[in-house]
């Protein structure tokens, strides 16, 4: 269950609106855009064969719609310092976050565009209904995860639990701390099915290569001696980039040798509230 609803503009002021009735002059009427978002699907035909093949499928973006009831005490404001206060957070064109707080103690932040704010002056029970446009869909967790391992040599794995319902990519930095040629990193998740990461490359004790399969930033950076360089090269074209999955996920980086510490780093998705 929902409790609240923070708002933070590119000022950095943060606006609380309850889910509950309270004393706050502003109150939640309706929140709509929590659930799922609609996907859109690309299928092709073929002549003479019945139906179509699908092709591809993406999640558009998402619309949030806020109605809030004003409810000023007449002392300290009125309806019109009330609407003139949120305009400091929901001018249109101004791009702001949400975060939504649940009873269970979770909170996940989206960030979104206002496309209107709409709140007739002369109404007798002026009511405020704005539109926020996300165009990235997903509700996350920003509170970053980090786990720790080393290489092995064998087919032990560790177990990473990701309660996300939206895959997530990871960023991998391994500290080299001998010489290596290369290493495989392997995920497994509840059904069996395998993500598989081959890297083919010279490393030396002092390095420091950092994977990351983050949407937008994919990619494999070597910093020796302070100096970064891009060593994509070296993945396989057959690799898989590693993502996480909901449920358990076997985790593992193999490698011959003496094990090499990494770390994981990932945050926690939501398709939906």
């Amino acid at each position: 269950m929902l409790t609240k609803v923070e708002v933070t503009n590119r000022r950095g002021n943060v606006l609380v609106l309850a889910l509950e009735e309270d004393d706050n002059p502003y109150q939640i009427n309706e929140i709509e855009g929590l659930e799922p978002v609609k996907a859109t699907l690309v299928s092709s035909s073929y002549a003479g064969s019945d139906g179509e093949v699908f092709q591809s499928a993406r999640r558009g973006a998402r619309n949030i719609k806020i109605k809030l009831d004003l409810d000023p005490d007449f002392i300290n404001n009125d309806y019109t310092s009330l609407r003139q206060n949120l305009y400091l957070f929901f001018a249109t064109k101004s791009e702001i976050k949400l975060r939504f707080y649940s009873s269970t103690g979770l909170y996940v932040d989206i960030v979104g565009t206002v496309e209107e704010f709409s709140s007739p002056l002369f109404a007798q029970d002026p009511t405020v209904d704005i539109s926020i446009m996300c165009f990235k869909p997903d509700f996350v967790d920003a509170r970053m995860v980090t786990v720790e391992g080393s290489t092995v040599d064998d087919d032990a794995s560790i177990e990473i639990e990701y309660p996300g319902n939206i895959e997530a990519g990871v960023v991998v930095t391994l500290n080299i701390n001998r010489v290596m040629t290369e290493f495989t990193i392997y995920s497994v998740d509840e059904g069996g099915n395998i993500l598989q990461l081959d890297f083919d490359g010279a490393l030396e004790d002092g390095d420091q290569l950092v994977v990351s399969s983050l949407k937008g930033a994919k990619g494999i950076t070597l910093i020796r001696d302070a100096i970064s360089s891009s060593l994509l090269y070296g993945r396989s074209a057959q690799s898989s980039w590693i993502e996480l999955t909901e449920g358990v996920n076997n985790f593992r980086i193999t490698t011959p040798g003496d094990p090499v510490p990494y770390i994981v780093e990932y945050v926690v998705r939501y398709g939906g509230l």
